[in-house]
């Protein structure tokens, strides 16, 4: 099976809000002081013809839609009128699935928003698709094979065998292992192991119970190489299983899809498929319509998969790429205090520091390149004359 349902995501048709950023980008000018002029000079007369010829109206409509946008309650703030908020006020609390590719690209992408769901009492799990296991550099293995080694030394007066032949063993192979070597199995499991216990500070430091991390271990990623095997049914049905288990009221979902590697949107694809599968049970595969359907179409109503008619599905952008402003739906503000916080849970992933195998091209760390997306984002509100803010998360819903 070869699903490709990325291909089939649609950003929002904001057309009259993405020709006037763009008007604003063009004149320098924010939002509420475009004149009459700066829309007939730059050919969007029409614009404001449509609003009783007043440019003003023209902007306040465009100012509101942004505006709207930004939420300090990204499960939706209760007890309120939610009619001009991006998610709504009930349930409340909401059950929350983060759907993370590598286990790090929760933190990187939307830790703030994380941080903020934990603390306005939603219950949040994190389900992390692959291992993580090639990005892992053999120094950490090392660093984390003298530890145990010194351990045993220490409390056992050296006296496992077990931990000493397999210091030994893993020592050799690192020594012997030449550039372009494959690590082996058990290499391969240890750099997992590192991984996990990385992700587990981090949600630690977020406050998320240790029940609900989730480590699916997608088999596509597992191929020992930068390249991947195709995603299959296999990689599919255990986050269709954990979406039925916890029936969650919203899911975030990597749409990073830059990701130089692909990871991020096969990831994707096979949340995309599991939900796919979910609405339309018992449908049959169609490549030709992007997934799966079912030819009678049936209603959700009293059957398995209910829940989704009363879930929303959240797109997220990391470490390679960040949303349009004219493309955001939601938009959740940080404090300076908050984007630190958010840093620290970044660097509880001690070993995609400098030492990460794959950071590319660009120089900077991942904390620096999130610090980065999201100020730049509240730069271009701040631009557009909305509220200032030290940095922002922005996301898109997908509509399914």
């Amino acid at each position: 099976m070869n699903l490709h349902l990325t291909d089939t995501i649609q950003m929002p048709d904001h057309q009259l809000r993405r020709q006037v950023i763009d008007l604003c980008n063009k004149v320098g000018k924010p939002l509420l002081k475009l004149s009459t002029k700066d829309y007939v000079d730059n050919g969007l007369g029409h614009l404001v013809e449509q609003f009783q010829g007043q440019a003003g109206l023209v902007n306040i409509e465009v100012f509101n839609e942004l505006q709207h946008t930004i939420t300090g309650w990204p499960g939706g703030k209760p007890n309120v009128d939610d009619s001009t908020r991006p998610e709504r006020a009930l349930p409340y609390p909401k059950r929350v699935v983060v759907f993370s590719p590598h286990p790090d690209d929760d933190v990187i992408s939307m830790g703030g928003t994380i941080r903020r769901l934990m603390q306005q009492g939603h219950d949040v799990h994190i389900a992390y698709e692959t291992s993580g296991d090639i990005a892992v550099g053999d120094e950490e293995v090392r660093r984390f094979m003298h530890f145990i080694n010194g351990f045993n030394t220490i409390f056992a007066n050296g006296s496992d065998e077990v931990i000493k032949h397999s210091y030994q063993v893993v020592k050799a192979f690192i020594k012997n292992k030449k550039d372009g070597d494959l690590d082996n199995e058990q290499i391969l499991r240890l750099k997992g192991l590192i991984r996990r216990g990385e992700a587990r500070l981090a949600c630690e430091y977020n406050g998320i119970d240790s029940k609900h991390i989730h480590f699916l271990d997608l088999p596509f990623y597992e191929s020992g190489r930068i390249e991947k095997l195709p995603m299959t049914e296999r990689d599919v049905e255990p986050i269709r299983a954990l979406l039925e288990e916890i029936q969650p009221h919203q899911v975030y979902v990597a749409a990073d899809l830059a990701d130089p590697h692909g990871t991020h949107r096969k990831c994707t694809d096979a949340v995309l498929a599991a939900l796919d599968e979910i609405k339309n049970p018992g449908g049959s595969y169609c490549p030709s319509r992007g997934g799966l359907y079912s030819s009678s179409s049936p209603s959700m109503e009293g059957q398995e998969g209910s829940w989704l008619k009363d879930c929303r599905v959240w797109m997220y952008r990391g470490a390679w790429a960040e949303w349009d402003v004219a493309d955001i739906e939601m938009c959740v503000p940080m404090s300076p205090e908050e984007l630190r916080e958010k840093r620290n849970a970044i660097l509880r992933h001690q070993s995609q520091m400098e030492s990460a195998p794959f950071l590319g091209d660009d120089e900077r760390l991942f904390w620096q390149r999130a610090e980065d997306r999201n100020r730049e984002t509240a730069r271009r509100y701040d631009q557009l004359g909305l509220a200032c803010y030290e940095a922002m998360e922005a996301f898109v819903e997908y509509r399914f």
